[in-house]
Protein backbone atom coordinates (compact mmCIF):
# COMPACT_ATOMS: atom_id res chain seq x y z
CA UNK A 1 0.00 0.00 0.00
CA UNK A 2 1.57 3.26 -1.60
CA UNK A 3 2.37 6.13 1.71
CA UNK A 4 2.00 9.40 0.64
CA UNK A 5 2.77 12.81 2.52
CA UNK A 6 1.02 15.96 2.16
CA UNK A 7 3.16 19.12 2.40
CA UNK A 8 0.45 22.00 2.78
CA UNK A 9 2.10 25.62 2.63
CA UNK A 10 1.91 29.38 1.00
CA UNK A 11 4.10 28.19 -1.80
CA UNK A 12 4.70 32.05 -2.32
CA UNK A 13 7.18 31.15 -4.33
CA UNK A 14 7.71 27.38 -3.87
CA UNK A 15 11.43 27.53 -3.39
CA UNK A 16 14.37 25.51 -2.91
CA UNK A 17 14.24 25.05 1.18
CA UNK A 18 10.15 23.45 0.28
CA UNK A 19 11.95 20.85 -2.21
CA UNK A 20 15.42 19.88 -0.48
CA UNK A 21 13.42 19.87 3.31
CA UNK A 22 10.33 17.46 0.96
CA UNK A 23 13.03 15.35 -0.47
CA UNK A 24 14.97 14.70 3.04
CA UNK A 25 10.98 13.47 4.57
CA UNK A 26 10.60 11.52 1.28
CA UNK A 27 14.12 9.44 2.25
CA UNK A 28 13.87 9.46 5.79
CA UNK A 29 9.83 7.98 5.92
CA UNK A 30 10.26 5.96 2.94
CA UNK A 31 7.17 7.63 1.32
CA UNK A 32 6.20 6.91 -2.11
CA UNK A 33 5.69 10.35 -2.87
CA UNK A 34 4.45 13.69 -1.34
CA UNK A 35 1.57 15.99 -2.65
CA UNK A 36 2.53 20.00 -2.48
CA UNK A 37 -0.90 21.54 -1.33
CA UNK A 38 -0.69 25.60 -1.73
CA UNK A 39 -3.82 27.22 0.20
CA UNK A 40 -5.74 29.64 -1.34
CA UNK A 41 -5.83 31.37 2.12
CA UNK A 42 -4.02 30.09 5.21
CA UNK A 43 -6.30 29.21 8.20
CA UNK A 44 -3.05 29.73 10.60
CA UNK A 45 -1.25 32.95 9.03
CA UNK A 46 -2.49 36.49 8.66
CA UNK A 47 -0.03 38.03 6.57
CA UNK A 48 -1.67 38.39 3.09
CA UNK A 49 -0.62 36.25 0.00
CA UNK A 50 1.51 38.44 -2.62
CA UNK A 51 1.32 36.68 -6.17
CA UNK A 52 -2.39 34.99 -7.29
CA UNK A 53 -3.34 31.69 -6.53
CA UNK A 54 -2.81 30.92 -10.57
CA UNK A 55 0.83 31.81 -9.93
CA UNK A 56 1.60 29.53 -7.31
CA UNK A 57 -0.21 27.04 -8.58
CA UNK A 58 1.83 26.95 -11.92
CA UNK A 59 5.27 27.69 -10.07
CA UNK A 60 4.24 24.62 -8.33
CA UNK A 61 4.00 22.72 -11.43
CA UNK A 62 7.14 23.81 -12.78
CA UNK A 63 9.18 22.97 -9.35
CA UNK A 64 7.91 19.59 -9.47
CA UNK A 65 7.47 18.94 -13.35
CA UNK A 66 9.61 15.09 -14.19
CA UNK A 67 10.11 14.47 -10.38
CA UNK A 68 8.19 11.04 -10.32
CA UNK A 69 8.44 11.57 -5.85
CA UNK A 70 6.90 15.03 -5.86
CA UNK A 71 3.24 16.20 -7.14
CA UNK A 72 0.59 19.01 -6.26
CA UNK A 73 -2.61 19.66 -5.93
CA UNK A 74 -5.22 22.58 -5.94
CA UNK A 75 -7.71 21.03 -3.99
CA UNK A 76 -7.26 23.76 -1.53
CA UNK A 77 -7.04 26.71 -4.34
CA UNK A 78 -10.30 25.48 -6.41
CA UNK A 79 -12.04 26.08 -2.84
CA UNK A 80 -11.33 29.67 -3.36
CA UNK A 81 -11.68 30.12 1.12
CA UNK A 82 -9.84 28.98 3.72
CA UNK A 83 -9.22 25.59 3.56
CA UNK A 84 -9.21 23.13 6.94
CA UNK A 85 -6.60 20.37 6.45
CA UNK A 86 -9.09 17.67 7.95
CA UNK A 87 -11.27 18.38 5.10
CA UNK A 88 -8.28 18.47 2.81
CA UNK A 89 -7.21 14.65 4.19
CA UNK A 90 -10.48 13.61 4.22
CA UNK A 91 -11.06 13.92 -0.02
CA UNK A 92 -7.21 12.59 -0.13
CA UNK A 93 -8.67 8.85 1.91
CA UNK A 94 -10.79 7.73 -0.96
CA UNK A 95 -7.58 7.64 -2.83
CA UNK A 96 -4.97 6.84 -0.42
CA UNK A 97 -5.77 5.09 2.59
CA UNK A 98 -1.52 5.74 4.32
CA UNK A 99 -1.20 9.81 4.74
CA UNK A 100 1.22 11.53 6.72
CA UNK A 101 0.68 15.55 7.22
CA UNK A 102 3.94 16.75 6.72
CA UNK A 103 3.76 20.10 9.33
CA UNK A 104 6.71 22.48 11.18
CA UNK A 105 7.53 22.51 14.88
CA UNK A 106 5.79 25.94 14.92
CA UNK A 107 2.59 24.26 13.67
CA UNK A 108 2.78 21.57 15.74
CA UNK A 109 2.49 23.86 18.67
CA UNK A 110 -0.25 25.30 18.00
CA UNK A 111 -1.79 22.25 16.52
CA UNK A 112 -4.50 22.14 19.60
CA UNK A 113 -6.04 24.92 17.51
CA UNK A 114 -6.47 23.42 14.58
CA UNK A 115 -10.13 22.13 13.49
CA UNK A 116 -10.95 18.74 15.05
CA UNK A 117 -7.07 18.20 15.44
CA UNK A 118 -8.09 14.26 17.17
CA UNK A 119 -10.03 13.57 14.27
CA UNK A 120 -7.17 14.55 11.49
CA UNK A 121 -4.91 12.22 14.11
CA UNK A 122 -7.28 9.40 13.64
CA UNK A 123 -6.77 10.07 9.60
CA UNK A 124 -2.97 10.65 9.22
CA UNK A 125 0.45 10.19 11.08
CA UNK A 126 1.48 13.15 12.27
CA UNK A 127 5.39 13.95 10.98
CA UNK A 128 6.83 17.40 12.46
CA UNK A 129 10.01 18.79 11.17
CA UNK A 130 12.44 19.36 13.55
CA UNK A 131 15.41 21.93 11.47
CA UNK A 132 16.69 23.19 14.69
CA UNK A 133 18.66 20.92 17.09
CA UNK A 134 17.25 22.80 20.00
CA UNK A 135 13.78 23.03 19.95
CA UNK A 136 11.14 25.00 22.63
CA UNK A 137 10.29 22.18 25.06
CA UNK A 138 7.68 24.69 27.30
CA UNK A 139 5.42 24.87 24.20
CA UNK A 140 4.44 21.29 23.92
CA UNK A 141 0.99 20.11 23.76
CA UNK A 142 -0.75 16.21 24.03
CA UNK A 143 -0.10 16.33 20.15
CA UNK A 144 3.85 15.98 20.40
CA UNK A 145 3.66 12.39 22.25
CA UNK A 146 1.33 11.61 18.60
CA UNK A 147 3.87 13.15 16.30
CA UNK A 148 6.70 11.61 14.25
CA UNK A 149 9.37 13.81 14.54
CA UNK A 150 11.82 14.64 11.07
CA UNK A 151 15.55 15.94 10.96
CA UNK A 152 15.70 17.83 7.89
CA UNK A 153 18.21 20.04 6.86
CA UNK A 154 18.25 23.60 7.89
CA UNK A 155 18.12 25.53 4.93
CA UNK A 156 17.28 29.35 5.77
CA UNK A 157 15.05 30.35 2.95
CA UNK A 158 11.83 32.40 3.37
CA UNK A 159 9.18 33.29 0.48
CA UNK A 160 9.32 36.53 2.40
CA UNK A 161 12.80 36.98 1.63
CA UNK A 162 12.32 35.90 -1.46
CA UNK A 163 10.19 38.61 -2.39
CA UNK A 164 12.07 41.37 -0.76
CA UNK A 165 15.15 40.16 -2.86
CA UNK A 166 12.62 40.91 -6.08
CA UNK A 167 11.55 43.43 -4.74
CA UNK A 168 15.13 45.02 -4.37
CA UNK A 169 16.31 44.01 -7.63
CA UNK A 170 18.69 41.49 -6.01
CA UNK A 171 19.62 37.65 -7.25
CA UNK A 172 17.12 34.68 -6.35
CA UNK A 173 19.54 32.38 -7.78
CA UNK A 174 19.73 29.32 -6.32
CA UNK A 175 16.96 30.02 -3.44
CA UNK A 176 13.99 28.86 -6.46
CA UNK A 177 14.13 26.71 -8.92
CA UNK A 178 15.26 28.20 -12.39
CA UNK A 179 12.35 27.63 -14.17
CA UNK A 180 10.50 29.45 -10.89
CA UNK A 181 12.98 31.96 -11.21
CA UNK A 182 11.64 32.73 -15.09
CA UNK A 183 8.06 32.58 -14.36
CA UNK A 184 8.77 35.06 -11.74
CA UNK A 185 10.58 37.21 -13.76
CA UNK A 186 8.70 36.68 -16.95
CA UNK A 187 5.00 37.65 -15.35
CA UNK A 188 6.96 40.40 -12.71
CA UNK A 189 5.61 38.80 -9.37
CA UNK A 190 6.42 40.70 -5.79
CA UNK A 191 8.02 43.89 -7.73
CA UNK A 192 5.16 45.50 -6.20
CA UNK A 193 4.73 45.57 -2.03
CA UNK A 194 1.97 43.37 -1.20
Amino acid sequence: MKTIGIYGGTFDPIHTGHLITARSVCDIRKLDKIIFIPSFISPHKTDRISSSPKHRINMLKLAVKGIPYFDYSDIEIKKKNISYSIDTIQAFKSSYKNIELIIGYDNLIVFDKWKNPDELLKLVQLVVLRRKAKEEKSQQNKYFKKAIFVETPLIDVRGTDIRQRVRSGKSINFLVPQKVKAYIYKHNLYKEKA
